[in-house]
């Protein structure tokens, strides 16, 4: 199971990368896609709205269940990774790369501090 020492991460098993312009790309984690098996639909169709933190921004269809995405941070939905309508094994693949699923503008910064650390999150996936 890998897990970046340089991610944030949540209870839920969503990732977040923060980009130096206050913005940052969320995604699931490896443990995620792995429990969840092949991922065949992402839906996505909150961009452009302002969403809290833990907020329900989409779901994850695998082949025996659909999975809600929750927000780490409250934040704005600036962009869909759209190659995952065309091809949604991306986020099996490559969770912390290409299958990356919004990026996000941070409205709240200082909710960062909250999320888990790379050794914390691999504790409550152990």
């Amino acid at each position: 199971m890998e897990v970046l020492k340089e991610l944030k991460y949540t209870k839920e098993h969503e990732w977040i990368k923060l980009e130096a312009d206050n913005t940052a790309y969320v995604g699931i984690t490896d443990y995620a896609q792995k429990e969840l098996g092949d991922i065949v639909f992402v839906e996505i169709e909150t961009v452009g709205e302002e969403l809290n933190q833990q907020a329900v921004f989409g779901t994850v269809e695998a082949v025996k269940t659909v999975s809600d995405l929750y927000l780490p941070v409250s934040a704005k939905i600036l962009e869909v990774n759209a190659d995952l309508a065309k091809d949604p094994a991306t986020v099996n693949a490559d969770p912390y790369g290409k299958g990356w699923m919004v990026k996000i503008a941070l409205q709240k910064p200082e909710q960062i501090a909250e999320l888990l650390s790379a050794e914390q999150y691999e504790a409550l996936i152990k």
